[in-house]
């Protein structure tokens, strides 16, 4: 297992906004989280590179486990973060360059030599399938790309560095039809090498691309399996109301 989360609260203050999550998560598949808005999917996805660290009043409970290691025990945080990747709902490129978007995170790592970061940029490009639409534009402007450019260059910011696992906070809710459908073609591409978790508001897409889904309710994680069997016999009544459209 790439993740094993036992008995995991989490709190902002007084709030509880996830409720005793158990549930391991395999390496190299796609495993979705879904469940209407406030339920906890994203708080639980940034706790897996520590990202709620950094919201005020946040406290955890319970382990987190990455390849066996307790990544709220003693662990670079820096480092953590360098093997989980995060991909936002927004594209979010830095204010510079294509190519500066790339390299900006292998420079910060300590690698200056301008070969080995053209090797990068150019291998990050191709894993997020877009080096052929932007091998031409490396100078311009991140800001000048469409919405879909953008948000496949800030998966390939993520992969300059060389993760283990790539998580997805809804990539695809800002996007069109036609961007939506190359970013899925890409991550399911991506789970050769990568672990990927994926928050959708699309329950089409949760079925489209991923392997395992989670149901959350109120910070409660309902029913977690194999997604086609989710989808089609749900174990829990509160899944197939979910599902079925009765709520949600």
């Amino acid at each position: 297992m790439k993740f094993s989360i036992s008995n995991m609260d989490l709190f902002y203050g007084d709030f509880q906004a996830l409720k005793n999550i158990n549930i391991e998560i395999p390496a190299n598949e796609i495993t979705a989280f879904i469940g209407p808005s406030g339920c906890g999917k994203s708080t639980l996805i940034k706790s897996l590179n520590r990202m709620n660290d950094l919201t005020e009043g946040c406290k955890i409970t319970g382990e987190i486990f990455l390849d066996g290691e307790n990544i709220y025990g003693n662990i670079d945080v820096n480092a953590l973060r360098k093997r989980v990747g995060m991909v936002f709902q927004k594209p979010n490129p830095f204010p510079m360059s294509v190519y500066d978007n790339i390299a900006f995170a292998p420079r910060t790592h300590g690698i200056k030599s301008k070969f080995k970061l053209n090797e990068i940029v150019e291998k990050s490009l191709r894993d997020a399938a877009i080096w052929e639409e932007l091998k031409d534009r490396l100078k311009k402007s991140a800001l000048s790309l469409s919405g879909g450019q953008q948000q496949r260059l800030c998966i390939a910011r993520a992969l300059s560095v060389q993760p283990d696992v790539l998580l997805m906070d809804e990539p695809t809710s800002a996007l069109d039809p036609i961007s939506t459908a190359k970013i899925e073609e890409l991550v399911l591409k991506l789970k050769k090498d990568y672990t990927i978790v994926i928050v959708t508001h699309n329950m089409q897409q949760a079925v489209r691309i991923s392997d395992n889904t989670g149901f959350f309710l109120l910070g409660e994680l309902v029913e977690y399996g194999d997604t086609q069997q989710l989808f089609s016999v749900p174990a829990n009544k509160r899944t197939e109301d979910y599902i079925t459209g009765r709520f949600g």
